[in-house]
């Protein structure tokens, strides 16, 4: 029984031996999982929300502070009249343009009567034409006391595709005086022996690009041609020629070459004999300007009747950065010519010229500075040194005086001040006053430099008060200049203050009513010596206004 017991454990013990065998013998690469079963589902906690709830700004009730910087601009304007040339502007393309023409007429207690007109044609854009025209007579209480003066201009531009534009100009001038200033007032005089008559034919023909060239060539070719004579029984007839080539060449942004070629040319006939007075010039010099700088350097070789001078160019403007104010420094030199028809210009009561004419040789050094003291306060001030030679002084001849003989002084200098200051408020005030003083000496052939004024005040006022309202005044001021006795002697002329006030008011669309005072304080003041000036006078009249598309 035991050992059959036995054998069976033997046997249970193979067995067991052999399926351990077995199972070593299978398949290893299989890798063992162990799944596990599981009812748990892990949750997140819901999360806390923050809620935001927008307050509304506090009111502030301070007032910003705001800081602007505006720069001045310089704006410098010329208390001397100018022509008006319409052609200047640049027409909107977006308007038309009208044709604008008036007649203005008056009469007053010295000028009788006063006439002058305007008239326009042209399309505004390519082409612009105008005719000018004045008259008026004016007399005086003294004996021929009185002058008359005729003026007519025809002006003309036309532009073409080629971006060229052609100018030209033709003219008539009659100034007509009467030699009344003689001494003694007892002298008797025919009315043909005082009277002196100047006429003057003039043109002017100029052609400029309005576009640089594709090389950056900028040119204004032009000729200037007048003839002009008197009424004297000997009449002197003078012709004046001016040709003008000027060219310039830009060089980058800031630099340009300027190159210019003049012939002035002046032909004086009296009794049959013609006298030559011709200056030619040539004035090379380079340009270099910017925001703040602003130099222009050359020399202007001349010759003068054949003579040779050299003449000085340099003027330069330098702006400080953050200042409202420009330095202005110069030496230059020019000349005046000397025609009878500029002489004439100057003093009306001119003799004829017997002798050859001089042209003026001026040269000037000067340091200056302007600029603006806010938005509407504007002001320049120059100073510096002038020299010249053979300048013309005016002397009243030695048999009454009615007349001005030329003398020329070969070498002067004169220390000159000038200063302007101006209060403008857009286009509707305007009010600019100047300030000039000249103290001449170092003369060699005069002791004095007779017919010059040393100190001299000008001031006028344009003032717009309403849209239908303009005002205007003007103030003259001077201290009078030295004149030649007939003793041989120097004396001071009179000083004179002359003020003028005038008004114009519309009273219907095409029609104004016009009011002109002169000499407010009825000053018998004498520019010249021994001419009295007329007292007050008034002048008033309209002017029609009419337009033609």
């Amino acid at each position: 029984m035991k050992s059959i017991l036995i054998k069976s454990l033997f046997v249970s013990g193979c067995l067991l031996l052999l399926m351990q065998a077995t199972s070593n013998a299978q398949d290893t690469s299989k890798r063992k999982t162990i799944d596990i079963t599981s009812t748990f589902k892990p949750v997140l906690r819901e999360a806390v929300k923050i809620n935001f709830h927008a307050a509304p700004p506090l009111t502030d009730t301070s007032r910003p502070k705001l800081s602007y910087s505006i720069p001045s601009q310089y704006l410098f304007l010329n208390y001397q009249p100018v022509e008006l040339k319409p052609v200047a502007l640049q027409v909107d393309s977006t308007l038309s343009w009208e044709n604008s023409n008036y007649i203005k007429a008056g009469f007053g207690n010295v000028h009788q009567p006063y006439i002058q007109t305007g008239f326009s044609f042209g399309d505004g854009k390519n082409t612009f034409f105008n005719i000018y025209a004045d008259e008026f007579a004016s007399k005086g209480n003294l004996t021929y006391q009185k002058n008359n003066f005729t003026r007519v201009a025809v002006t003309g531009t036309v532009k073409t595709q080629n971006n060229l534009e052609w100018s030209g100009k033709l003219g008539f001038r009659s100034d007509g005086y009467f030699l009344y200033g003689y001494q003694p007032d007892t002298l008797k005089y025919s009315k043909d022996q005082v009277k002196q008559t100047f006429q003057t034919f003039g043109g002017r023909l100029a052609l400029r690009n309005l576009i640089p060239t594709e090389f950056g060539l900028t040119y204004n070719p032009n000729i200037d041609v007048s003839v002009f004579s008197d009424n004297h029984s000997t009449k002197a007839t003078e012709a004046n020629t001016v040709i003008n080539l000027p060219l310039e060449k830009s060089i980058g942004d800031d630099f340009a070459f300027d190159i210019g070629l003049t012939g002035n040319l002046t032909n004086y006939r009296l009794n049959g004999n013609s006298k030559e007075n011709n200056i030619f010039y040539v004035s090379p010099s380079l340009v270099y300007k910017t925001s703040s700088i602003n130099f222009h350097a050359g020399v202007t070789p001349s010759w003068d009747q054949k003579t040779f001078h050299l003449l000085p160019e340099f003027t330069g403007e330098i702006t400080p950065s953050e200042l409202h104010f420009t330095i202005q420094l110069g030496w230059v030199g020019h000349y005046d010519k000397g025609s009878y028809q500029r002489f004439e210009s100057i003093n009306p009561w001119l003799a004829q010229p017997s002798d050859s004419l001089l042209n003026t040789r001026v040269q000037e050094g000067y340091i200056g500075i302007k600029g603006s003291l806010n938005n509407h306060v504007t002001y320049a001030v120059k100073a510096g040194l002038s020299q010249y030679w053979n300048m013309p002084l005016f002397v009243n001849d030695n048999d009454d005086g009615k007349t001005f003989l030329i003398s020329y002084e070969s070498n002067m200098k004169a220390l000159f001040l000038h200063g302007e200051i101006g209060y403008t408020v857009g286009e509707n005030f305007n009010a600019v006053a100047g300030l000039t003083v000249n103290r001449y000496g170092q003369l060699h052939d005069n002791a004095e430099a007779w017919g010059l004024l040393p100190v001299e005040l000008t001031t006028t006022l344009r003032w717009q008060v309403l849209k239908d309202l303009w005002l205007k005044g003007d103030l003259w001021a001077f201290n009078g200049a030295k004149y030649l006795g007939n003793n041989g002697g120097a004396y001071n002329g009179q000083s004179g203050v002359d003020a003028n006030a005038g008004v114009e008011f519309r009273i219907t669309k095409q029609l104004n009513l016009w009011l002109q005072m002169n000499n407010l304080f009825n000053s018998k003041y004498e520019r010249w010596h021994q001419y009295q000036v007329y007292g007050f006078n008034i002048l008033g009249g309209i002017v029609f206004s009419f337009w033609q598309k």
